[in-house]
C-alpha cells in the first residue's frame, strides 16, 4: 500500500525537477545563438599569397608585414634546344610590398622587361564573413602606375615623360567556398599613354577568372585566364589571351609558386596587352614567384567584430 501511494508522488517529484532543467538548457542555447549572432566571423586565407599566378588576389599584407617578392619568367619552350627550350632567356621582377593597415597595402618594384618601375596600392573594400554581418564575397581594389625607362628609340624627336606611363585599375572579387576551393573574378582596365602602332589601343579592357584548389596543407593548384577585349591580332606582332596554370608550395614563411604560362610579362600592362605566346605552337613559358614575408611590427588580426 505504501509503495502504491508513494510511487505517483515520486514520479511527480522527478518531473518537477527535470522540467526546469530542460527549460534552463533551452535558455542557454538561445543565449548562445544570440551571442553568436552578435559577432562577425571573417573568412581568412582565401588564397595563400597576394598573387594567384600573374594576377593579384584579394589577399593583402597584414599591418606591419613586408613581403619581398622575386618573380621570374623564362623564354618560350618552342625556342628549341639551342636556347635550352627557353631557359637561356629570362625576365624578372623584384618588389617590396608592405601592409600599411589591415585593409591597405602598397608596393614598389622593378622589372627587367622594358626596365619598368612599378608602384601600386591595394585596398580591401569588403571581406567575406558570416554571423552578424553576412558578406558572400571579398572585394579589393588595385590601382597602379608603371614607368618604361628604356632609352628613347629616336632621341632626336620630341619625347615626353608621360609617354612612358601606363596605368591599371582593377577589381578583385573572390569567394572561398570551402577549405579547399576559392574562385576569383578580375575585371581590369589597362591604359597606356603610348602604344607601338595605330592598330594598338591605348585602353585595354579585360575580364579575368581564376581559382585555387588546395590538395594538402602545403600544396595547391592554381589557374587563371584573361579575356582581353580588342586585342590586336592583325599587326606585325600578334598578341594572344594570357592563360596560366600553376602550383603553390608553402614552406613556412615562404610561398613558392611554379607556373606554365604563355605570358612573358609579369606586370599587368605587359601580360594583358603584350602576350605573344601561342599555346597551339608551343609558346609556353616556365616561371616562378617567390614570396618571403618579414614581420616588422607584430599585430593581432581581429577575426570577429
Amino acid at each position: 500500500m505504501f509503495i502504491r501511494h508513494t510511487f505517483p508522488i515520486l514520479i511527480t517529484f522527478f518531473l518537477l525537477i527535470t522540467i526546469p532543467a530542460f527549460s534552463q538548457e533551452e535558455d542557454l542555447e538561445l543565449l548562445l545563438e544570440k551571442e553568436i549572432e552578435k559577432t562577425t566571423e571573417l573568412t581568412i586565407a582565401t588564397f595563400k599569397s597576394t598573387r594567384l599566378i600573374n594576377s593579384h588576389t584579394i589577399e593583402r599584407m597584414k599591418k606591419g608585414d613586408l613581403d619581398f617578392r622575386i618573380s621570374h619568367r623564362f623564354g618560350e619552350v618552342n625556342m628549341g634546344a639551342y636556347e635550352l627550350f627557353g631557359l637561356d632567356y629570362s625576365s624578372s621582377y623584384l618588389a617590396a610590398e608592405y601592409g600599411i593597415t589591415d585593409w591597405l597595402m602598397a608596393g614598389i618594384g622593378r622589372g627587367t622587361m622594358q626596365k619598368t618601375f612599378h608602384g601600386f596600392y591595394k585596398l580591401s573594400i569588403t571581406r567575406q564573413s558570416s554571423g552578424k554581418k553576412n558578406m558572400p564575397v571579398s572585394v579589393s581594389l588595385i590601382q597602379g602606375v608603371s614607368i618604361n625607362s628604356l632609352k628613347w628609340a629616336n632621341p632626336e624627336r620630341s619625347n615626353y615623360f608621360y609617354s612612358r606611363l601606363s596605368y591599371i585599375h582593377q577589381l578583385l572579387i573572390a569567394r572561398k567556398f570551402n577549405s579547399k576551393l576559392s574562385l576569383q573574378m578580375m575585371p581590369l582596365l589597362v591604359h597606356r599613354n603610348l602604344v607601338a602602332s595605330k592598330e594598338d589601343k591605348n585602353d585595354l579592357y579585360a575580364l579575368g577568372t581564376g581559382g585555387r584548389y588546395k590538395l594538402t596543407n602545403r600544396l595547391a593548384i592554381t589557374a587563371e585566364f584573361f579575356y582581353v577585349h580588342g586585342l590586336n591580332k592583325s599587326g606585325a606582332i600578334k598578341y594572344f589571351q594570357p592563360v596560366s596554370l600553376g602550383m603553390d608550395i608553402e614552406t613556412g614563411s615562404h610561398v613558392f609558386q611554379l607556373m606554365i604560362t604563355n605570358a612573358g610579362g609579369i606586370l599587368e600592362n605587359h601580360f594583358i596587352g603584350e602576350t605573344t605566346g601561342n599555346i597551339l605552337d608551343g609558346g609556353l613559358r616556365i616561371g616562378f614567384n617567390i614570396s618571403r614575408v618579414f614581420t616588422l611590427k607584430k599585430t593581432k588580426e581581429k577575426v570577429s567584430l
